[in-house]
């Protein structure tokens, strides 16, 4: 077995050439951003690294087209299947990770304005919905399609988390509506007078 260091994005091209068959470095990048590029994302330029790197290590065998556009197809090799059937069989420890620039601004909205926080919740909202709809667009298109219906189970994920966010973002709307977030000043002034209390 190769003594190669893996990551997840070494694990994503393994993977996505046993399920796809023979690909290049540019049929790896459509395929990826049409499918684990919507819950798992890096930069574009690995896909063109990691194949070579992954070929050097014996999980990969590369053949070269001698004529026309010259393409480098990738095929996974008996070692390379052993090394994701093993990643595969493996427990997840780490906890989900969310970074989200939104959530961070909202962190802060005592320092924005009320105005400021609905533009934020109606901009995440419209951002939800889009996601949503392609979402279940998607689910219509693939899931009778027998060879990747069962892949579609991490739509459902992804549909469930989209719906989550858009319910959030509509109660920050609702709570701002409410007027739950107070101007900057209207802070400031509880809170010099809760410093002169203590």
């Amino acid at each position: 077995m190769s003594s190669v260091r893996l990551s997840t994005t070494s694990y994503v091209v393994l993977g996505m050439i046993a399920l796809r068959g023979p690909s290049t470095p540019y049929d790896l990048k459509r395929a990826i951003g049409r499918s684990v590029g919507y819950f798992w994302s890096f930069p574009h330029a690995q896909l063109y690294s990691e194949p070579k790197r992954l070929e050097h290590a014996g999980l990969l065998e590369l053949e070269e087209e001698q004529h026309g556009r010259r393409r480098k197809l990738y095929t996974i090799t008996g070692e390379g299947e052993t090394a994701l059937r093993n990643w595969l069989s493996e427990p997840v420890n780490a906890h989900f990770e969310l970074r989200d620039v939104a959530e961070i601004k909202l962190f802060f909205n005592e320092l924005a304005t009320p105005a400021d926080v609905a533009r934020l919740a109606s901009g995440q909202i419209e951002q939800h919905e889009r996601r949503i709809a392609e979402y279940e667009s998607m689910q219509k298109r693939y899931s009778d399609i027998d060879d990747v219906a069962s892949r579609m189970v991490t739509l459902e994920l992804g549909l469930g988390m989209e719906r989550a966010a858009l319910d959030f973002w509509r109660d920050v709307a609702g709570r701002v509506e409410r007027g739950e977030f107070p101007a900057p000043p209207a802070r400031e002034a509880a809170r010099r007078r809760a410093r002169k209390a203590t």
